[in-house]
């Protein structure tokens, strides 16, 4: 499995600020200076070694990941912002020639993880078909609503691609490719569900939109074993632990409480994400940094730490960029 970044954001997209970017170039360009750098052919040597903060931008769309399948068709989880340039790729593939098959699994319908469907241009496109999952059973209602003639152009009834809605239930669901794919309740407004995908050996967990706190940490028995042993989680991580006692019952965690969560659990590999969109970048790299500093203070080996931007890829436990 191949997993894939598209948007990071939480709440509402947050690009890049003029302030903030200007900012960025003065921190680039003191360390330019300090490096004396003079010879064209060293810039790209001189980028990789900026901090993390200086060499990205961790990105400013909402949710949006998706997860390559055995077959070559993509599961997609949720529908931010980030969907809009995933779609723009799948259209030089068999999306473009109306042979595309997809699937989409909603973890709820805040308006962040599903504003970006009006702009995923494989929905347009006659021959291709979508199918929806979700724990709710009313989601082709919600992802109706947004598209009344009232707030968008083009109602989801009148796009072309075939549409079918899966609402699903406790029982796990094995797809074409071996894909075992379950899902486990979060504590969220409204309602929010994790993801977890399983193939050949290995477990991915997509759980975004979820207030995990001290009491579920003290919790024992089956009601977190969802969680246990997964290569890879992609976790809510929107606040500073300060931040995250001014916003209790607001169905967010901090990084701190998502890196114990980590830890109690056996995770591998540990991904920070649906960022908070006040946060500038360089406020995310500390965030990072200090999520690290916490790990290193329990003395524990697991799990690999870090911090999600759009693009960023994964093959379980490998790194890609």
């Amino acid at each position: 499995m191949l997993i894939h970044l598209h948007g990071v954001r939480g709440s509402i997209a947050a690009p890049v600020r003029n302030e903030e970017y200007r900012q960025k170039l003065h921190g680039v360009l003191r360390h330019a200076i300090g490096a004396k750098l003079s010879d064209p052919a060293d810039i790209d040597d001189f980028i990789r070694a900026l901090p993390m903060d200086l060499r990205y931008v961790f990105g400013g769309d909402t949710t949006c990941v998706s997860v390559s399948r055995g077959d070559g068709l993509p599961f997609i989880l949720d529908c931010g912002t980030g969907i809009r340039s995933l779609g723009d790729s799948l259209m030089n593939g068999p999306c473009g020639q109306g042979q595309g098959e997809i699937v989409i699994f909603h973890t709820h319908t805040h308006w962040d993880h599903i504003v970006g469907l009006p702009f995923f241009k494989p929905l347009y496109i006659p021959g291709n078909t979508i199918h929806f999952y979700s724990p709710f059973e009313d989601v082709e209602t919600r992802l109706m609503r947004q598209m009344l003639d009232q707030f968008f152009p083009v109602t989801l009834e009148s796009t072309l691609s075939k549409k079918e809605f899966h609402p699903m239930d406790n029982k796990p669901i094995t797809f074409s490719d071996g894909t075992i794919v379950d899902f486990h309740p979060l504590r969220h407004p409204g309602g929010s569900f994790a993801f977890r995908f399983r193939r050949n050996g290995k477990i991915f967990i997509f759980a975004t939109d979820a207030e995990f706190t001290g009491e579920d940490l003290e919790s024992v028995g089956s009601r977190h074993d969802f969680f246990h042993n997964a290569d890879l989680l992609i976790m809510d991580a929107q606040y500073s632990l300060d931040d995250s006692f001014s916003k209790f019952d607001w169905g967010h965690t901090s990084f701190t409480m998502a890196v114990n969560c980590a830890v109690r659990w056996n995770v591998k590999n540990l991904v920070l994400t649906h960022h908070e969109p006040s946060y500038s970048d360089s406020r995310l790299y500390e965030n990072y940094q200090q999520a690290i500093e916490h790990k290193n203070l329990m003395k524990v080996q697991k799990p690999r730490l870090f911090i999600a931007r759009e693009g960023m890829q994964f093959q379980l436990g490998s790194e890609k960029t």
